[in-house]
C-alpha cells in the first residue's frame, strides 16, 4: 500500500486529477440518468392518461349500489350504531 506522503508530488496531482474527473463523470451520468427518467416517467403518464380518457366509462351493474351520501348528522350516526347494536345481540 502506497501511503501519500510516499508519492511523487506530480504523481499525486495526477491521481487527484483522475479522481476528480472520475467524480464528475459519475455524477454527469446519474444526472442525465435522473433528468431522462422524469421526462419518460412524464411522457408515459401523458400517454396513459391520453389513452385513459379515450375508453368509454363502463356502466355500473345492476346490483351496484351508490355508496354517495350526505354528511350524517349525530343523530343519524347514533341511530346507525343503536340498530348495529340491536342487529347484533338478536
Amino acid at each position: 500500500m502506497v501511503f501519500l506522503t510516499q508519492l511523487a508530488k506530480e504523481e499525486l496531482l495526477t491521481q487527484l486529477n483522475h479522481g476528480v474527473i472520475l467524480m464528475l463523470l459519475g455524477m454527469g451520468t446519474v444526472f442525465v440518468f435522473l433528468t431522462l427518467l422524469v421526462f419518460v416517467t412524464k411522457g408515459l403518464s401523458a400517454l396513459v392518461i391520453k389513452f385513459e380518457s379515450k375508453r368509454p366509462a363502463s356502466a355500473p351493474s345492476a346490483g351496484a349500489v351508490s355508496t354517495i351520501a350526505a354528511p350524517a348528522s349525530e343523530a343519524d350516526i347514533a341511530a346507525a350504531i343503536a340498530v348495529a347494536w340491536a342487529k347484533a345481540n338478536e
